[in-house]
């Protein structure tokens, strides 16, 4: 199964933080899967860094690499194929990462790794 993690998710793997669900967990880790981190992840990782409001043990340009491949987790670009879809969309969350997300794993088939109830309402599979 290709599973596409949201940025929490990610983080949550990468702290083995209680708050990532046992199903989240198993699926991750199952070598069976094809686990992607996006593109998109990574930016919003790094803004939240920048403006304060994450805490990392090191700055994102090493921390999102370092702990993608510790976790195994293969890299998705985001490129003009996803954000052309966007407009396809209905305006049920306006997080604009968490809309790429969907965008992305819609045009790849992937399920989405996801707390986040809002994804849910969009026609990309979620798991959690």
């Amino acid at each position: 199964m290709g599973l596409l993690v949201d940025t929490c998710t990610f983080l949550w793997l990468a702290a083995a933080d209680p708050r990532l669900s046992g199903a989240a967990k198993s699926a991750c880790r199952d070598p069976a899967n094809e686990v992607y981190l996006s593109a998109l992840s990574a930016w919003e990782i790094s803004i939240k860094y920048r403006i304060g409001r994450l805490p990392l043990p090191m700055p994102p340009r090493h921390y999102v690499q370092s702990r993608r491949e510790w976790l195994g987790l293969r890299p998705l670009p985001f490129d003009e194929r996803a954000v052309a879809r966007d407009d396809l969309l209905p305006p049920l969350h306006g997080d604009p990462f968490d809309r790429g997300l969907v965008t992305q794993a819609i045009l790849y088939g992937l399920t989405i790794v996801t707390p986040d109830e809002a994804i849910a309402g969009y026609p990309a599979p979620v798991l959690w």
